[in-house]
Parts: structure tokens; C-alpha cells; sequence
């Protein structure tokens, strides 16, 4: 089964890797809610363009950016289909009772955009560091504790999760289980999902008892990375942030 590892290339070298965490968290950060942001289609497709060099140039495989992209994709397909059939304006096509307007899809379009040069985005600001290094970096930004031990559990479990989840579905298959469109089925699959919550809590149980007996106190204690910065890594959030706020100047003139 495939781990969605994030950070599985966090040993390469580019100039994103060797850039300080907390200043390339803030820097992508910001270009990321410019982008977001930007009302202009023109603007989004350039910001789309951007985001693939800068996953160009973090040495990140697109083959491994893909495999995480299609889901956004698939997402971003339903826009396409219900926005230019629902959002009135200017007739593109029409078919009987049916209309497609130009409003409609350059709405599903600037969404779709935005949404994939955010998520491209995510690898060379998440994907050229540990996920210990991270946390970390988050932590000396001054995030909130509990939102930051959030993310860390989510992370470290949600694997243990799906593979509880794989084990389950096959020890139900071994049973000879098939999944049918039926009351039987949906019984089984419904049970199936009842006892891995049972487990799961179960599960949160025993981790927080033994997190406990560790010394556990509700902060996290990790050893201290070098996290010197020097002028290179301001350069380079300087020239992220410049570009930020020049696709936010101009998607507001245009």
C-alpha cells in the first residue's frame, strides 16, 4: 500500500533544501494566500507556471508530485462540470436545455488553477525538509502547541490507521466477503468502519498512557536543530515574498 511520505525526498540537494525552515514556512506561506487570493485568471495561470519551476527546482521527481496531484485533479473536475452549467452569464454553447456559460468556466478554471499551484506549492515548502525538521520550525514560529501536536499525530497514525484498515478489509475477504450493491454489504462495511473506531480510541488510549509514563507533560520536547540563518536564506524569502506581493498588485489591477 502507498505512504503518502511527504517528506521522502528531504535528502536532495537544492536550494530549497538547504534554505532555513522557518524563513521558506513563511515565505511559500505567503506566495501560497497570494495565489489563493488572486481574482485574475491571467495571473493564476502565470502563478501556475511558477509553481512548476519552483518544483522544478527543488529536485523533487514530478512523477512523485503527480502521483499526490491526481486527487486534487479529480476534485477540481466536479467545478468543471456543475459551474459552467449552473453560474449565469454569456451562452457558450447550448443544448436544448442545457447552456454552458463563459462565467461558469472561467470560475471552474481560476479554481482549478489556484487550488493546483497551492497544492505544487506544498512540496517545496513541506518536501525539501524532515517532517521532525518541521514541527520544529513550526514550533520556534511560535504555533500553537496543540495545532502543531495535531499535525504530528495525524502524520505519525494515519498510517497505522490504513494499514489497520488494509488488514481488516482482507481478513474480510478471506471470509469471503464481496462488496455488493446491497443491505448486506453495507451492514458488513458499516461494522467494519465501527470497529476500527473501536480501535482507534483503544488505540489513543494505550499511546497517551504510555506517552505519559515517558514524562509526557502536553508539550512536545525535541532536541535542538541548528537553525542558524545567514544572508542567503533571507535573499531567497526575499525574492519569494517579492513575487508574492507582485502577483497580488497586479491581480488587482488587471
Amino acid at each position: 500500500m502507498h505512504l503518502p511520505e511527504i517528506d521522502k525526498y528531504a535528502h536532495l540537494s537544492s536550494p530549497f533544501h538547504s534554505w532555513n525552515p522557518r524563513i521558506k514556512l513563511i515565505s511559500i506561506f505567503l506566495l501560497i494566500l497570494s495565489i489563493v487570493l488572486n481574482p485574475n485568471l491571467i495571473i493564476a495561470s502565470f502563478a501556475l507556471l511558477l509553481a512548476i519551476v519552483l518544483v522544478f527546482l527543488s529536485k523533487i521527481p514530478f512523477s512523485f508530485v503527480l502521483i499526490h496531484l491526481r486527487w486534487v485533479l479529480l476534485f477540481c473536475l466536479f467545478f468543471f462540470i456543475i459551474m459552467p452549467l449552473t453560474v449565469p452569464g454569456n451562452e457558450i454553447i447550448r443544448l436544448n436545455f442545457v447552456s454552458i456559460s463563459w462565467e461558469g468556466t472561467k470560475y471552474a478554471s481560476l479554481i482549478t488553477l489556484r487550488a493546483i499551484s497551492a497544492v505544487l506549492l506544498i512540496f517545496p515548502m513541506l518536501g525539501t525538509m524532515r517532517f521532525d525538521a518541521t514541527i520544529k520550525a513550526l514550533q520556534r514560529l511560535k504555533v500553537p502547541n496543540k495545532f502543531i501536536q495535531m499535525i504530528m499525530f495525524t502524520y505519525r497514525y494515519i498510517f497505522v490507521f490504513m494499514e489497520e484498515t488494509r488488514r481488516m478489509f482482507i481478513a474480510a475477504n478471506a471470509r469471503v466477503f464481496k462488496k455488493r450493491t446491497n443491505i448486506r454489504t453495507l451492514k458488513i462495511i458499516s461494522n467494519l468502519i465501527g470497529m476500527l473506531f473501536i480501535h482507534s480510541f483503544e488505540r489513543t488510549q494505550n499511546i497517551y498512557n504510555s506517552m505519559v509514563s515517558r514524562g509526557y507533560t502536553g508539550y512536545l520536547k525535541t532536541l535542538d536543530d541548528d537553525f542558524r540563518l545567514c544572508g542567503k536564506d533571507f535573499l531567497k524569502g526575499f525574492f519569494i515574498v517579492a513575487i508574492a506581493l507582485i502577483l497580488t498588485i497586479t491581480g488587482r489591477i488587471l
